[in-house]
C-alpha cells in the first residue's frame, strides 16, 4: 500500500515538475525565460544602468539589424533545418553537402553580430563599456565551467 502511494506521489511530482518547466515564464520573455535575447537584454541593461535614451537607441539598432538581415536569417534557418533533417535521416551525403553552407552562414552571422555589438558599444559610456567587458568575461567563464563550447566553436 505504501509503495503504491509512493509511486503515485512520485508520478505526480514528476508530472508537475515537467509542466512547471514547460510553462511559459510570465513577464520574462525570450528563450528559457531570459528577459531579452542576446547580450543586451533587460538584465544587462539593468546591470549597466542604461538610461532610457540608451535603451531606446539599442532597441532601434536591434530592430534595424533584424529588418536588414531578415532574408539572411530566413535562409540560414532553412539551411539549418535541412541539416537537422539530414542528420535525423542519417543522410551523410546531404550532411556533407550542407556543412560548407552552414559554416559560411555561421561565420557571416558572427560578423553581423559583431557589427551590431560595435554599434551598441558606441552608445555606452567608457564606464559602461568597462563594466560590459567584465560581465562578458564573467559569463564566458561560467560557460566554460559548465563545459559549454566557447562562442563560435559550436556545431
Amino acid at each position: 500500500m505504501k509503495s503504491k502511494k509512493f509511486m503515485t506521489m512520485a508520478a505526480v511530482l514528476a508530472l508537475s515538475t515537467t509542466v512547471a518547466f514547460a510553462a511559459p515564464h510570465e513577464g520574462k520573455g525570450g528563450k528559457f525565460g531570459r528577459g531579452g535575447r542576446g547580450e543586451f537584454g533587460a538584465r544587462f541593461a539593468e546591470k549597466l544602468n542604461l538610461t532610457d535614451a540608451q535603451k531606446a537607441q539599442i532597441k532601434t539598432i536591434r530592430q534595424n539589424f533584424r529588418e536588414q538581415n531578415k532574408t539572411f536569417f530566413e535562409s540560414s534557418r532553412n539551411t539549418f533545418q535541412q541539416f537537422r533533417e539530414a542528420k535525423q535521416a542519417n543522410d551523410t551525403a546531404r550532411l556533407e553537402s550542407l556543412k560548407p553552407q552552414l559554416e559560411a552562414s555561421r561565420a557571416q552571422m558572427q560578423q553581423l553580430r559583431e557589427q551590431e555589438r560595435t554599434q551598441i558599444l558606441a552608445i555606452l559610456t567608457p564606464e559602461q563599456r568597462t563594466q560590459y567587458e567584465a560581465l562578458k568575461a564573467e559569463r564566458e567563464a561560467r560557460r566554460g565551467q559548465r563545459g559549454n563550447a566557447p562562442r563560435g566553436e559550436r556545431f
